[in-house]
């Protein structure tokens, strides 16, 4: 009964973390900017590639993941390993340990009422757009779509045309079958067309963001009377967060935690990666967003020189879709959209009191100007581990140049990890700092501790709307259903006094 006990609690634990670090670059940007549907963390679907700036410049923003890199697998220092005996006292003890789950499980099992997939009226065909996290995000939506419109899914296509021209398909990155079993009772899901239908006309449409039942199953199902395939030509914020059917959300929930794994190959070296990590013992997984995509898109440019302003915002003029050109930084940073920069990371820890020998994992690509923006962050916290220093040139050879599965590896240690921060909030106490209103030390500290106190991860009902908001802007101030997928899919169970029995509510 014990060990049942403990397994559940660590189920509810990886789904939690699971639910904050799978949609943290969504959430990071999640109403920024205005796109015809949606505002979720949208890569471009074009930018300059990476041959395209100096091989100079490059290499300057690498090599701050080249030092202390290891040739195989790293022999982490004793005093890394064990922490120090002070390390393990008092409130540093505290800081490592796992926000209380409030007796919350995982209840995502289908109702009594729920049928198999019914006969389906044609093939959904999906784009899936933007990064890992948002496909993520995205195809288990159409899941949930398909289901509503009864069709059948044709496994997606995932998007080749960001930042990093990422080629990977469908099965480099999740395993393809598993997907398919896993929601046989759900949905009809197929590898690709009939032949028969390869060339058919197809009802390309853009489905409306957020929508309800009520949209797919009169707009959009009344396409079945003309066509035998629907092709949603994105994927991202197309379903909405609140007021669907019980059995919708539970669905969306299954595709997400159980159904839609990474692929085998990746599973591997994600758990190499973690393996070699935890040598180190109890470690942070980073999500830093300082990266040169995620700057451009979302006009961030805090402690940024004026030479690369200038050149984030000319790669945003030069990128003809995205709609928004001018972006006031400072308004972008007031408001919570902009990450916080590696200097500020370092401010943080230090304040939530981690010591130097703190093992943390960078889960990002190329860190925006390398050397003179990690230089600081380097300094207080040495042991900066990542992707390229946990493995060898030779180990990692297979997911070069594919951005989504290395976006993978970083997911898998990010949600193995002791504690997983993503870099967005504590925008004003760091701006004092700047304007020498305010010094590092106890102030500072206990500041970041007060504010910290309740953002630990603790189950918690998702937020609905800002009060006043409409149309729209609505749907944009909920919390995503991904990031928070309570009460759908999380219930709290109950000892009975009275006959030991148990009961979920």
């Amino acid at each position: 009964m014990q060990k049942k006990r403990w397994r559940k609690v660590s189920i509810v634990r990886k789904m939690l973390t699971f639910a904050i670090a799978a949609i943290a670059l969504m959430a990071l940007l999640y109403v920024h900017i205005e796109f015809p549907a949606s505002e979720v963390t949208k890569l471009p679907d074009k930018l300059p590639t990476q041959h395209e700036f100096s091989s100079q410049k490059l290499s300057r923003e690498r090599s701050w993941i080249q030092e202390l890199a290891p040739p195989h697998l790293p022999k982490a220092p004793l005093a890394a390993r064990k922490l120090d005996v002070a390390s393990r006292n008092g409130s540093l003890e505290k800081l490592w340990k796992p926000p209380p789950n409030r007796d919350h499980v995982p209840c995502v099992a289908a109702s009594p009422l729920y049928t198999p997939p019914p006969e389906s009226r044609g093939y959904l065909l999906v784009h899936a757009n933007g990064g890992l996290n948002q496909m993520r995000a995205g195809i288990c939506d159409m899941v949930a779509v398909a289901r509503i419109i009864n069709a059948t899914l044709v496994i997606p296509e995932l998007d080749k045309r960001s930042f990093w021209q990422d080629s990977s398909n469908f099965s480099d990155v999740f395993d393809e079958d598993y997907f398919i079993n896993s929601l046989k009772n759900d949905v009809n899901v197929v590898k690709k067309l009939p032949k028969e239908l390869a060339s058919a006309t197809k009802a390309v449409k853009h489905f409306r963001s957020w929508s309800g039942v009520d949209y797919y199953e009169e707009e959009i199902a009344r396409l079945w009377d003309e066509y035998q395939i629907i092709r949603a030509a994105k994927s991202d914020s197309r379903l909405a967060n609140n007021n669907l059917p019980p059995d919708i959300q539970k669905l969306r929930c299954r595709a997400c935690y159980e159904a839609l794994r990474f692929a085998p190959k990746i599973e591997a070296m994600g758990k190499m990666l973690v393996d070699r990590m935890r040598s180190y013992g109890p470690y942070i997984a980073l999500h830093l967003r300082f990266e040169k995509d995620m700057l451009a898109f979302s006009g961030c440019t805090h402690d940024l020189s004026p030479e690369e302003a200038e050149e984030l915002k000319a790669i945003r003029e030069n990128t003809t879709w995205w709609k928004v050109k001018e972006i006031d930084p400072v308004e972008q940073r007031s408001k919570g959209y902009c990450p916080l920069t590696p200097r500020e990371v370092g401010l943080f820890l230090s304040g939530l009191g981690f010591p130097s020998n703190t093992p943390i994992y960078i889960a990002a690509g190329e860190i925006y100007g390398g050397d003179s923006h990690m230089s600081d962050l380097l300094l207080r916290y040495p042991l900066l581990m990542n992707k390229e220093k946990l493995a060898s040139i030779e180990e990692l050879e297979p997911f070069v140049n594919h951005a989504s599965q290395l976006a993978a590896l970083d997911y898998i240690v990010s949600v193995e990890s002791d504690i997983f921060i993503p870099t967005r909030t504590l925008v004003r106490l760091f701006d004092k700092i700047d304007q020498g209103t305010m010094k590092e030390g106890k102030n500072l500290s206990n500041r970041i501790i007060e504010t910290h106190r309740r953002r630990q991860g603790s189950p918690r009902k998702r937020k609905g709307p800002i009060s006043g908001t409409k149309g729209t802007d609505r749907f944009r101030s909920e919390e995503a259903f991904y990031v928070n997928p309570l009460p759908d899919c999380l219930c709290r169970k109950e000892s009975s006094y009275m006959n030991n029995s148990q009961s979920i509510r």
